[in-house]
């Protein structure tokens, strides 16, 4: 069965979110301040990293791992010279 998992955070003054469809094959879609900037695939419960960038002067490069189970998935937004940050899940 499908289902469809939303997470989000603000980083730097810019909204990052993340929608994880999970199922056979899990879909991932990263949008940085509501543009589409990354997207994924992979199998089953296997984890996933997507690249994107931050439109910042220079751009910043920015990486979201996703962790789809077993059980709810995990985002996690990694920017160079930061801590990792957990995304929160957020209902829809």
């Amino acid at each position: 069965m499908r289902r469809r998992h939303h997470f989000h955070i603000d980083h730097a003054g810019h909204s990052v979110s993340a929608t994880v469809q999970t199922g056979r094959t899990v879909v991932v879609e990263v949008l940085v301040d509501g543009k589409e900037t990354g997207h994924a695939t992979t199998g089953a419960d296997r984890p996933v990293t997507v690249h994107t960038e931050l439109p910042t002067d220079p751009p910043t490069e920015a990486t979201v791992r996703v962790a789809p189970g077993p059980g709810i998935p995990r985002c996690v937004l990694e920017v160079p010279g930061a801590e990792p940050q957990v995304m929160s899940p957020r209902l829809y």
